[in-house]
């Protein structure tokens, strides 16, 4: 439980490790890995690992100081605390902003395939649908969120990991039953070789596939309502490599044995679909829209559930109103999520009022923020490390590696990268960068404008001796 907060302890230790297994599974790992193959081909690989490779020190960073300071507002009350109270405020808006965006984003997609499914429910009503359910379960206790994020995590976990076991099966020609005709190694190579649109790709590739890693986070947060936070982000942060070596790069690589990079049933459905009716898998469309579903709505709940304890972090440092910091009597800050869903029945609304105006800023206004995120940690990393060592050096149980040279690193990397977005305007790098730097810097003049009156403001205590010595 977070220290001096209302919020309970209602996560157990099996909610803690699929959360912090799930989180790393985003939606667009099967929906966007397409694009990443047709751009860089196999070498997509390289892109997933490099990515992979920066969640890592990021996550390792993070979990140093949630590991000394486990709370709901994660890294944005450990940016108030190492670099001051416009960066843990900006941050933490910035961060509230991408996860209501994503929610109408997840809402349209899970609203999509249960149209496909049952015609007779509009589009919209199931969005709605979905959002009021999901909504419900967040209200309800955060031992519901946990339940439901158990299951939603554990399908996508169980399918992952069945659709590498039987690809690599198939690959190595030991399937009973399947002729996979195209799948071998030889397409690593074989199709214009491994690198096929050159080594610029691999970057490309990286812009691609970067957000689909936002969420390994999420653990951090959720380990402030655990009974143990301090094990649960030391497992989460020891277990992510595996992880994501796993769940990326090993299901990729089945997708890029399986079928040569540039076969059209790729783009046309999607590298996870096609890759399983290059096996003859009857129903493999229906299959993967279903997997798709979970993780979406999976998505959803988590998505809603960290804006909310990430509301809740900023009304309890008074960033935002004070009610979002008041829990009701099972521990749930029942303002904090509905402020934020909300948000996201406004997007949702945009979404089919204005999908190619208003709802396009939203998303690409958000899209960097993941970007953002990354880079405050590094820095907050920088500090806070510096500020444990001399004050309570006995709570380092997890620590960075190679400080301080590999943080240093990791910024210059995450700086690099939105810096080649900028040169990026064939899938709006460009564009998503710009318009996030846009709303971040309106955060960051509403934070400096918010801690000038502060600095201004008369400290009532300060002035009450005074008061009573001209009284007299």
């Amino acid at each position: 439980m977070t220290p001096g907060s209302g919020l309970q302890a209602g996560l157990k230790n099996r909610h803690l490790s699929m959360i912090a297994i799930g989180g790393v599974i985003g939606a667009g790992l099967f929906v966007g890995s397409s694009s990443g193959i047709a751009t860089a081909g196999p070498g997509i690989l390289l892109s997933y690992a490099l990515v992979g490779t920066l969640v890592v020190l990021v996550m390792r960073m993070l979990g140093e100081m949630s590991a000394a300071n486990p709370t709901s507002g994660s890294f944005s009350a450990h940016a108030d605390r190492a670099l001051g109270p416009w960066a843990g405020f900006s941050i933490g808006w910035l961060y509230w902003f991408f996860w209501v965006v994503v929610l109408a984003v997840e809402a349209t997609a899970g609203a999509k395939i249960l149209e496909s499914w049952i015609p007779d429910v509009p589009q919209w009503g199931w969005a709605l649908i979905v959002m009021v359910v999901l909504t419900a379960t967040n209200l309800v206790s955060v031992g519901s969120y946990g339940e439901f994020e158990f299951w939603f995590a554990g399908i996508k976990v169980v399918a992952i990991g069945a659709f590498i076991v039987v690809g690599l099966l198939a690959v190595f020609g030991v399937l009973p039953g399947v002729e996979a005709d195209k799948a071998t190694f030889a397409n690593l190579t074989s199709h214009d070789g491994f690198l096929p649109n050159g080594p610029g790709a691999i970057l490309t590739g990286v812009l691609l596939v970067v957000f689909s890693f936002m969420g390994s986070e999420i653990a951090t947060l959720a380990a402030g309502e655990s009974e143990d936070p301090q094990r649960a982000v030391t497992k989460s942060t020891n277990s992510i490599i595996w992880r994501i070596g796993v769940f990326y790069l090993g299901s990729i690589l089945v997708v890029v044995t399986l079928l040569p990079w540039n076969d059209p049933s790729i783009a046309k459905d999607g590298s996870y679909v096609a890759a399983l009716n290059s096996l003859g898998i009857a129903h493999a469309g229906q299959i993967m829209n279903f997997i798709v579903l979970t993780s979406v709505l999976s998505c959803l709940n988590s998505g809603l559930y960290t804006a909310s304890r990430m509301a809740f972090s900023l009304g309890e440092r008074g960033d935002a109103p004070k009610a979002f910091a008041r829990v009701n009597s099972r521990g749930v800050p029942m303002t904090a999520i509905l402020a934020s869903v909300v948000f996201g029945f406004v997007a949702v609304f945009f979404n089919y009022l204005s999908p190619d105006k208003i709802f396009l800023f939203l998303v690409n206004s958000s899209g960097a923020v993941a970007l953002f995120v990354w880079l405050v940690i590094c820095f907050s990393q920088l500090r806070m490390r510096k500020i444990l060592q001399r004050e309570s050096p006995d709570k380092l149980v997890v620590k960075m590696w190679l400080y301080p040279y590999l943080t240093w690193a990791t910024a210059a990397l995450i700086v690099f990268v939105l810096g080649y977005m900028l040169t990026d305007t064939e899938h709006d790098g460009r564009q998503t960068v710009l318009l996030s730097l846009l709303v971040a810097a309106i955060v960051l003049v509403i934070a400096a404008v918010k801690q000038r009156i502060a600095a201004n403001r008369p400290d009532p205590a300060a002035e009450a001796p005074a008061d009573k010595v001209s009284v007299g």
